[in-house]
């Protein structure tokens, strides 16, 4: 199913279309802490066969992934931005990959659990990405039976 036709659709169809059409993700707010979610869940992404790449400034590796202090400065195309930020910080992070949608190849955003942002997800699905907001792809993965 074309983009387009799913940014209103049902969230499991989200949810499949992202998990299953994506294969590079930014991990965007990806921390080095073991205990930290975003830790665990970019290693459990990079063991389901994601290449993922972190975005943190301060930080060139983050347990053997390549890290770059902004969205921008990834090289190379990403199919997927995973927003690993408060919710008053992730409107930032969703019009970066706004705007840097062409440019990458950026087909969706994907906001954690607890990171909430209506205007953000409503100017991402305006832009044409697919918007996920308030899950977790480690547990839609083995929900959805997909890892």
């Amino acid at each position: 199913m074309p983009a387009d036709d799913l940014r209103h659709a049902p969230m499991d169809a989200r949810v499949h279309a992202l998990l299953t059409q994506c294969r590079r993700i930014a991990v965007v707010g990806a921390s080095p802490k073991a205990h930290r979610a975003s830790n665990r869940v970019m290693a459990f992404l990079g063991r389901h066969g994601y290449e993922t790449v972190a975005v943190n400034p301060g930080h060139e590796r983050i347990d053997g992934v390549p890290c770059f202090p902004r969205l921008a400065d990834v090289p190379g195309p990403v199919d997927m931005v995973d927003v690993f930020r408060r919710s008053e910080r992730a409107g930032d992070i969703v019009d970066q990959a706004i705007a840097l949608k062409d440019e990458k190849g950026i087909r969706g955003v994907w906001l954690q659990l607890g990171v909430i942002d209506h205007a953000a997800a409503e100017r991402a699905a305006a832009a044409g990405l697919i918007v996920v907001m308030d899950r977790c792809p480690a547990i839609e993965l083995p929900r959805l039976g997909l890892g």
